[in-house]
């Protein structure tokens, strides 16, 4: 499963740092979850998805 949390976090002019920080995680986890290298919970997603001002098909829903 893909995603575009890295499309839309660039989009936002905002660093993996920045994200980490506004949902409480570490920059690793955004780069692997980035990477596909992790598997977020669904309030980890919900969480990434509004500081990003988008909703989870945005993010996740594969096309």
């Amino acid at each position: 499963m893909g995603n575009r949390v890295k499309e839309h976090r660039v989009e936002k002019n905002l660093t993996q740092t920045d994200l980490a920080e506004a949902i409480g995680v570490t920059r690793q986890t955004i780069g692997l979850i980035e990477s596909n290298k992790y598997n977020p919970s669904l309030k980890l997603c919900i969480a990434i998805a509004r500081v990003l001002g988008v909703t989870l098909n945005d993010l996740f829903w594969e096309e």
